[in-house]
């Protein structure tokens, strides 16, 4: 699973599409937390996250979201810069 990013401790992946399920979501780790948030809107899809955490993921989502959709049809990754 390729990473797109890391920034605070907060660990951004993407799994390949085709062997993925819809809709489009990242992955995303932080200590022993794991959750999936949609690209959409960036809520938690799946799992549990950090309040503070969690919040700077959806930043991150709604931020980077046209990259991210474009890396979900594609499968072709690229490096992300986290947030500023």
């Amino acid at each position: 699973m390729p990473t797109i990013s890391v920034f605070y401790g907060i660990c951004i992946m993407m799994y390949l599409r085709n062997k993925e399920h819809n809709p489009p979501h990242i992955h995303a780790s932080y200590g022993n937390e794991a959750a999936s948030f949609y690209i959409s809107n960036g809520e938690i899809y799946e799992g549990s996250f950090p309040a503070r955490a969690k919040k700077m993921v959806k930043e991150f989502v709604l931020k980077y979201q046209k990259e991210l959709l474009e890396m979900w049809e594609t499968e072709k990754y690229i490096k992300l810069k986290g947030l500023d």
